[in-house]
């Protein structure tokens, strides 16, 4: 068998196997999968992707708004009515004054809980998207925060049920945003809420 021929036998077995990266290991013509290289490069794109994510909240924050679907509502203006001709009705819509209409995620469209007063948005939360999670709040973790916004106005603990999570605070005008972490690694939700 020559060279060429142990290529193609290589190159035919890895595909059957489902190896998807493979590299080339040495000048003899023999073939590796390079899981790890694939990984990484996945990995760094899911990275860039949530990282822009975290950055589309930065500016709108300022104006008491969410980027995406819910772009131009704002906090203490827009009544529901407002929200529901751009979004549509809740799914579950909140029981009395203080519960939150939710909206749940949906292929490709991000799940959200909006609470009113006195019929005007009080509280935005962003909960993201179920698919493909790490290309959006799933990717981001409390170090790329920091790197990314530096020290935030406040962080602290708070408890929600059984659940101890991070509350991670930045001030953005008369706002402020609060990325809520189940772990260093876990963004559970972000809010929007008046100062």
């Amino acid at each position: 068998m020559n060279k060429t021929q142990r290529i193609k036998k290589i190159t035919i077995a890895a595909m059957i196997a489902g190896v998807s990266a493979l590299s080339v290991a040495s000048f003899t013509g023999s073939l590796v999968p390079d899981k790890a290289a694939a990984a990484a490069a996945v990995s760094k794109a899911d990275n860039a992707q949530a990282l822009k994510t975290l950055n589309s909240f930065y500016k709108v924050a300022l104006k008491g708004q969410f980027p995406g679907n819910v772009k131009g509502l704002t906090l203490g203006t827009s009544t529901r009515q407002d929200v529901q001709d751009l979004i549509g009705k809740a799914e579950a819509p909140g029981k009395d004054a203080d519960a939150f209409d939710v909206y749940h995620a949906e292929m490709g469209h991000p799940g959200y809980a909006i609470s009113y007063k006195l019929n005007k948005i009080r509280e935005l939360r962003y909960f993201g998207t179920n698919v493909e999670r790490q290309n959006n709040i799933g990717g981001i973790t409390q170090s790329m925060l920091y790197k990314a916004w530096g020290m935030p106005s406040s962080a602290k603990t708070i408890h929600n049920g059984k659940l101890t999570q991070k509350k991670i605070v930045y001030n953005r005008g008369d706002y402020q945003l609060s990325f809520i972490f189940n772990s260093s690694t876990e963004l559970d939700h972000i809010n929007l809420t008046h100062k």
